[in-house]
């Protein structure tokens, strides 16, 4: 699955957007490397998105193409 959309669909940015623009600013970091919108995830990445002065470090647990609001939260644990 593609970064923005992962963002978007695991409810870690509000929009897929807003997760374009993070990662053409440089503002999204995969492994400890500066990821495009298009990387694709895998389960274990982590993933580091810098929104001003919010940094949120997550490890990525579970990959869906959807999920409900209830479930947005087991796709990814915060470090």
């Amino acid at each position: 699955m593609r970064l923005d959309k992962f963002l978007k669909v695991s409810r870690l940015v509000k929009r897929r957007t807003v997760a374009n623009e993070l990662c053409d600013a440089k503002h999204v970091e995969v492994n400890g490397k500066i990821a495009r919108a298009s990387y694709e995830i895998k389960v274990g990445d982590e993933i580091l998105i810098q929104m001003g002065a919010n940094r949120i470090r997550a490890r990525v647990t579970d990959v869906k193409e959807y999920a409900t609001k209830e479930n947005a939260p087991s796709m990814y644990e915060l470090l």
